[in-house]
């Protein structure tokens, strides 16, 4: 109880500042509907509940979990096992994550169905599964993580020559979306455990980070590559940014709830049956040990249900109707200030965030604070979001004037970085 506790005074300070911003718009240049800010507020308390009781989960339910698997990965010294097993853990968390299926229905509706939701879950989770698979070959094999990512984004940006515009920022956004509340907790305790059963403490710390960097290219490449064989180069569609209609306040939270139910429970269905196959014949748990791991499952798919609850049915709505707002005024600095001050603080309510931080403060024996993380990553986003709308607003500004010059700093700084940061990098 003391820990969950914890984890909702941690939450409520990271999702007031968000919260406080946009009572700040609707008082001044914003002004919003009353039922929108009541159903913004109640999202609020749902998303406050929701990741605190979602990060306890996680604690005791898929973070033992993908530590377990990962240890009985290296156990079995067989490299080819290693190889198959990683691409199938990888395809099918991959093809759990909510974000990716929020972002498939975008493409899909974008392409005007040129290109199915059902493709680019498949495809993107393919391609996640094969780098994860790559990177648990390079803990086992010991080799070097930032020659290794110079090496992959070489590749992204040669294949990119190829590829349309639209599809780039496609394939950059699936790589994001595949960096979710599921996949990122499980491959982080998926590398610990990898890593942990290495000969030499400091290189299997430095190990312990990296593989979600690597698995995220998964998605870049797979977009890419599928967009120069399908030969799929225009966006045909549009997407329609809409504000429900509806003036109830409980109403978007009931129609969204069973939804969110439903994503949730295919995101854990194949978490938990991968948990039963492998405890059965290898972890075999104590009793007290099964029940705790269950309950932490439980938790995290009670937490997860409520917090995409709030985020789709209290804030998606205000977000869409404060943009088209800040955009109708004319002044494009607005838009890019309050990008900016977003972005300082949304990264706080990402429940990605906190697992990989509070893993960072953990792996380093709270040599490296996760509030230092934290601050630098939140003043990162705030500027990535802010050059955003920038390109939104200034038609002439390409996305790949942001990412080459971005990813080959990035790169060079590698390069120059304590080992375990680099794993942290992208």
């Amino acid at each position: 109880m003391n820990v969950l506790v914890e984890k909702f005074k941690e939450v409520l300070f990271a999702v007031l500042p968000v919260t406080f911003i946009v009572l700040v718009l609707n008082f001044t240049i914003a002004p919003l509907e009353t039922h929108l800010l009541l159903r913004f507020l109640m999202g609020a308390l749902w998303i406050i509940l929701g990741l605190s009781i979602f990060l306890f989960g996680v604690d005791i339910g898929v973070t033992p979990i993908g530590t377990l698997m990962g240890g009985y990965l290296t156990k079995s010294n067989k490299v080819w096992f290693v190889g198959i097993a990683g691409f199938i853990l990888g395809f099918f968390i991959s093809v759990a994550e909510p974000d990716l299926h929020i972002l498939a229905a975008q493409v899909a509706s974008v392409t005007a169905g040129a290109v199915s939701k059902t493709a680019i879950v498949v495809v993107v989770s393919i391609g996640i599964a094969a780098l994860l698979a790559l990177g648990l070959f390079r803990i086992v094999y010991n080799k070097p993580l930032h020659i290794l990512l110079t090496v992959i984004y070489l590749i992204i940006f040669v294949l990119a020559l190829f590829t349309s515009p639209e599809f780039l920022a496609v394939s950059f956004d699936a790589s994001g979306a595949t960096t979710g509340a599921m996949t990122v907790p499980f491959i982080l305790a998926l590398a610990l455990g990898v890593s942990s059963l290495k000969k030499g403490g400091k290189s299997s710390e430095e190990d312990s980070f990296g593989l979600v960097a690597i698995a995220s290219t998964g998605a870049i490449l797979a977009v890419i590559i599928m967009s120069i064989i399908s030969k799929t180069d225009k966006i045909s569609g549009s997407l329609q940014a809409t504000v429900s209609e509806s003036i109830s306040l409980i109403g978007p939270f009931i129609q969204k709830l069973p939804i969110a139910a439903g994503e949730v429970f295919l995101a854990l269905l194949p978490l938990l049956v991968i948990f039963l196959v492998f405890n059965s014949f290898s972890f075999k748990l104590t009793h007290r040990q099964f029940i705790r791991v269950m309950k932490g499952l439980i938790y995290t798919f009670i937490g997860l249900v409520l917090f995409l609850t709030g985020v789709n049915a209290g804030f998606m709505d205000v977000g869409t109707k404060v943009g088209f707002i800040l955009a109708s005024t004319g002044h494009p600095w607005v838009v890019i200030l309050v990008g900016f001050i977003l972005g300082l603080v949304v990264i706080l309510a990402e429940p990605a965030v906190y697992v990989l931080t509070n893993q960072i403060e953990t792996v380093t024996s709270g040599y490296v604070k996760r509030t230092a993380v934290i601050l630098f990553l939140s003043i990162g986003v705030g500027i990535a979001v802010a050059l955003s709308m920038l390109r939104i607003t200034v038609s002439q500004i390409q996305l790949w004037h942001y990412l080459l010059p971005g990813y080959l700093i990035s790169i060079i700084m590698m390069y120059y970085v304590p080992p375990p940061f680099r794993g942290n990098c992208f």
